[in-house]
């Protein structure tokens, strides 16, 4: 379909000609929504891509995660089909949006909501991702909103059906995430979807990379295409998000994080990376016996729990979300199958393409098997102008990974080092590794196999009895939390405390465990009791040590 294109590199040094959006001749509804979401100018993606898109050309945009992408093709998509009300007679279906995953679907659907917040009865918009019953989504498709969002498979579902027309009404198409939609194992449904399509339409693909599939998707559905690049690296510059690795062998992983985590080194929203299911359930029961609360954003799990697990950690409800990696997942998903086991929900994407908002930290427990896991892994956090920092754990194991991604990523910062190491001496934390190790043990299969059924079962209890009730008592949708205790692992209460004697000299003073003691030792004292009883009351405030005070005793 595609015989020429024209490439348009997008360079950050260049000088702005749009430094605001009314330059764009935008209608004074959506610069009003934009002024409501604060967006004070656009980004350098948005500047390029905008007047083109106004102008009806087909673009191919590339650029990093957090540069704007979904506003570049959905300001104009607005504009475009509030400009053509003034002649259209007929209610059609102008618009359709596709991405490989439901999480990403609702994240589209609620920027287009915002955007036409002041003229939603002219501009609407519906999301048809969600596995409800094709009759129920029917009866809202004969509405023929402007704008659906989708999925591929559930689009071509509804096509089937006969639940909706496009062959005579669609004029512009967009794909977003491009470079991940065969990657989720929509080639099929893709070229079926685009038989049931007009022959000329205005197409938008919005990608990461320029990957062999995104380059099979322009020649299937762009024409002339402008060809936008954003000239800079995948991930944010050095300065504003760190890389540092830090040594741990398999048997000392989870005594690092739970000594990071509990001695405050780690710090603000924090998105820890595994690459099975299955570990995440683990590490989720081993950080439950620390007190430590976590959610885990489980592809098994019902469409509506996921996307409600990203709303409550970006609206702050919790600050720890432990994620599987897609490519990680799809070869556990291979060996399930195979053995007739769980099957997990392909249009789940939690590592990439989801704004997850104001993340400080990305911690790598797996180390992601290629480059572009890293590169997605790195793009949840150091979003838009924010800081970020991503922390790998490298066992001997993961090092040839590491320097895999460390030699690409050299190439594109044009830098000699990259990765920093982040100084951890795993001998000072003798005391976390101690207890870790017990921990660590107690959460076996049969707890991480009931940790999953429970949850499963707990979730889609939630969706499918409680769904008309929170449609009538939104504010109570609150009370779900996502990062409950599951409670298949024994608990015990002195974990989640953190004694003197474990935490390190150097850190003491950090956490402002001197200036307590301090001030306990004092309030004895005044009240006449003597420096050897404060310490022997300290020390059997904490259980283990009271117990081993007992067994000298005995042994004396």
């Amino acid at each position: 379909m595609t015989s020429t294109s024209t490439e348009v590199d997008v360079d950050e040094e260049n000088e702005k000609k749009c430094k605001h959006f009314h330059e764009f001749g935008l209608d004074d509804r959506i610069l009003k929504a934009i002024a409501k979401l604060g967006w004070l100018e656009p980004t350098l993606i948005q500047e390029k891509a905008i007047p083109l898109l106004i102008d009806g050309k087909d673009v191919l945009i590339r650029a990093r995660t957090g540069s704007g992408k979904t506003a570049a093709f959905a300001i104009p998509l607005i504009q475009k089909i509030l400009s053509n009300k003034q002649t259209q007679t007929k209610q059609e279906i102008k618009s359709l949006i596709l991405t490989p995953s439901k999480e990403l679907c609702k994240q589209i659907y609620e920027v287009l909501v915002d955007l036409t917040i002041k003229c939603s009865r002219d501009v609407r918009s519906i999301d048809i991702s969600p596995q409800i019953s094709l009759d129920a989504q029917k009866s809202l498709l004969i509405e023929t909103p402007d704008i659906v969002v989708s999925t591929p498979s559930r689009l071509l579902q509804h096509l089937k059906a006969g639940n909706l027309s496009l062959k005579h009404s669609l004029e512009t198409l967009i794909i977003d995430e491009a470079d991940l939609v065969f990657s989720f194992g929509y080639e099929d449904e893709v070229k079926q979807a685009l038989t049931y399509l007009p022959r000329i339409y205005q197409a938008v693909l919005a990608s990461a990379t320029l990957s062999e599939d995104v380059l099979t998707l322009k020649k299937l559905v762009l024409h002339n295409p402008a060809i936008l690049k954003l000239e800079e690296p995948p991930l944010a510059p050095p300065t504003q998000l760190a890389h540092y690795t830090l040594a741990a062998e398999e048997n000392d992983k989870a005594a690092i994080l739970y000594a990071l985590l509990k001695l405050h080194l780690i710090r603000g929203k924090t998105i820890i990376f595994v690459n099975t299911v299955d570990r995440c359930y683990k590490l989720k029961l081993f950080l439950e016996q620390f007190g430590i609360p976590t959610c885990v954003l489980n592809s098994e799990l019902p469409a509506v729990s996921r996307c409600r697990a990203i709303t409550q950690f970006n609206c702050g409800t919790y600050d720890i979300i432990i994620a599987s990696d897609e490519k990680a997942l799809d070869e556990e998903h291979v060996v399930k199958a195979k053995k007739g086991k769980r099957r997990r929900d392909k249009e789940s994407g939690v590592a990439r393409g989801i704004d997850f908002q104001f993340v400080s930290n990305i911690i790598n427990f797996d180390f992601p098997l290629d480059v572009n896991s890293y590169i997605h892994r790195a793009g949840r956090t150091a979003r838009g102008k924010n800081q970020g920092t991503a922390l790998s754990f490298i066992s001997i194991r993961e090092r040839p990974l590491l320097e895999e991604v460390e030699g690409e990523l050299k190439e594109c910062y044009g830098r000699d080092t990259l990765f920093k190491t982040y100084q951890f001496k795993l001998e000072e934390v003798e005391g976390f590794r101690y207890r870790a190790k017990d921990a660590w043990k107690a959460v076996t299969r049969i707890a991480v196999r009931e940790a999953r059924l429970k949850e499963i079962k707990q979730e889609i209890l939630n969706c499918e009895k409680l769904k008309s009730y929170f449609e009538d008592n939104p504010k109570d949708l609150q009370s779900l939390r996502q990062d409950k205790a599951l409670h298949t692992v024994k608990l015990q209460s002195h974990l989640k405390d953190v004694p003197e004697y474990i935490v390190p000299p150097t850190l003491k003073r950090l956490m402002g465990m001197g200036k307590r003691k301090r001030k306990f030792d004092r309030e004895l004292a005044s009240s006449g009791a003597t420096a050897t009883k404060s310490k022997h009351q300290a020390r059997a405030s904490n259980p283990l040590i009271s117990l081993a005070i007992k067994k000298h005793k005995k042994s004396a």
